[in-house]
């Protein structure tokens, strides 16, 4: 049979993530990564594989990768940008110093969308 869920897998060579579906690339998030940083430039997803949620779980899975090798993210993509202004929790991936450049809060606690 098959494997009918969608697999986050690491391309270095092409510097991008992938997302495959039933053996199918259906989407990817491009990277740059320099020492111990990895900038997030553009991410896709085939408009046929589209609303099924696949661009979030793209994310998290180049997420959680950068995270267990212990890398800090530069999110210029909007998308990742935005999945991490979503989800807190990704913050601290993103050196504090950066993140006011990339519209994020300064902590995680600070996401809540109460007026300051």
């Amino acid at each position: 049979m098959e494997h009918t869920e969608p697999r986050v897998v690491d391309d270095p060579e092409a510097g991008r993530f992938e997302i495959t579906l039933e053996g199918k690339v259906v989407g990817f998030a491009d990277y740059r990564r320099r020492g111990s940083r990895i900038s997030f430039t553009h991410t896709e997803i085939d408009p046929a594989y589209g609303g099924r949620g696949l661009g979030s779980t793209l994310v998290r899975g180049a997420l959680d990768a950068s995270r267990t090798a212990g890398l800090s993210v530069l999110p210029y993509c909007p998308f990742v940008r935005d999945h991490i202004a979503r989800h807190p929790g990704y913050l601290d991936l993103v050196p504090p110093d950066r993140r006011e450049g990339f519209s994020l809060p300064a902590s995680a606690g600070d996401s809540d969308g109460e007026p300051a």
